[in-house]
């Protein structure tokens, strides 16, 4: 009896228990298809109101729109895009953005449009370093040596080494040894046959002497300038032609091999000595030629005394002035004015042939 009195007893809690939570799941179940309808119902309106406001808005807040989204991509692949030049106000503002319609704004690798060629100990690494204040430059850095020792490694790796750029930058790289490198012509025709390229030259003797002077700075132990300049140190003075900073300086040889892959308006010399006494000028020349709006002008420069070379006022990424390293502007080895004569008479013919395939007279 005692047993079953129990039962009765617990069967009403049971009952109460089962339904508070039969009570509780519906509970649930209504709030569940309550929420789901309020969801559905603001994303359909939110998505309507986007739609209409899209097509309400203004074409110049839809310029602006595509300005701050180009702004944004180009601070994250960490290229310089140029601001728009040109009449002031909302004129030059207008201009830009149409300027802008069309125009692909994804940086992307590809291969140099062109190609500082030459020549060593002429001022490449300070017309790189001078082009590089172009915001429409993409520059790189170190020297590839593509074309003369790693051709073997194929296009994709070079275009690989190559900085990001947007659409009308220019890619420009620099490797001196192109010039005077057989192959090299074939070879950069082959990739493309219109790209541009540049030769620094710079009067033959001064160069074969700043040539001789980087050797003595890095290897212990070599011969003297007269030594390696002249056959055996023969009294008559013949010039040994196949010593590399003589060799080098015969720019007419080298040029021949050019020429027969590009037409010469396909090659820009930049005047070595003009570049040290007017860097502006010859930067505004180089501009022209690369088909860009002339923006390194000479407030960019100022000469170091002590160097003897043009600095930057205000570098790339500084406010700060910057000159080229200690061993830009160092003092050559000192050559005895016998040997410097000789060697004025055996490149004058040369330098003369020069001229005529250039049309221009360096004045060496």
């Amino acid at each position: 009896m005692a047993g079953s009195h129990h039962i009765q007893q617990d069967v009403p809690r049971l009952l109460h228990k089962l339904l508070f939570v039969f009570s509780l799941a519906v509970v649930c179940a209504s709030l569940f298809f309550i929420l789901s309808g309020c969801c559905d119902f603001i994303l359909v309106d939110t998505a309507k109101h986007l739609k209409q406001t899209s097509q309400l808005l203004p074409l110049t807040e839809l310029f602006q729109r595509k300005n701050a989204s180009f702004e944004k991509r180009a601070t994250d692949v960490g290229v310089r895009s140029a601001s728009p030049v040109g009449s002031a106000g909302a004129t030059g503002a207008v201009a830009a953005q149409s300027a802008n319609v069309g125009k692909d704004w994804t940086a992307a690798r590809r291969l140099p449009q062109a190609i500082i060629i030459g020549v060593k100990k002429g001022g490449t690494r300070a017309l790189l370093e001078f082009l590089r204040l172009h915001p429409d430059i993409r520059a790189l850095g170190s020297e590839p040596h593509f074309f003369d020792r790693h051709y073997s490694r194929g296009l994709n790796w070079y275009r690989n080494l190559m900085p990001k750029a947007l659409e009308g930058q220019v890619v420009l790289e620099k490797t001196p040894r192109y010039f005077v490198t057989a192959d090299s012509p074939g070879r950069i025709h082959a990739m493309s046959q219109e790209v541009k390229l540049i030769v620094v030259v710079r009067d033959p003797v001064t160069r074969a002497i700043s040539d001789y002077t980087q050797i003595i700075s890095k290897t212990l132990g070599v011969p003297s300038f007269e030594t390696l300049t002249f056959h055996n140190g023969t009294e008559a003075l013949k010039v040994d032609s196949l010593w590399s900073p003589i060799w080098i300086g015969l720019y007419a040889l080298h040029l021949e091999r050019w020429l027969a892959h590009f037409p010469l308006e396909q090659i820009h010399f930049v005047h070595g000595e003009r570049l040290v006494s007017d860097p502006a000028g010859e930067l505004g020349r180089v501009q022209d030629f690369l088909g860009l709006q002339r923006i390194i002008t000479d407030k960019h420069f100022y000469f170091n005394k002590t160097k003897g070379f043009p600095c930057l006022k205000k570098p790339e990424g500084s406010s700060k002035p910057h000159c080229l390293g200690r061993t830009k502007g160092r003092p050559h080895a000192d050559i005895h004015p016998q040997v410097i004569l000789r060697l004025r008479q055996f490149y004058q013919p040369h330098n003369l042939r020069f001229y005529q395939m250039t049309g221009q007279d360096f004045g060496w």
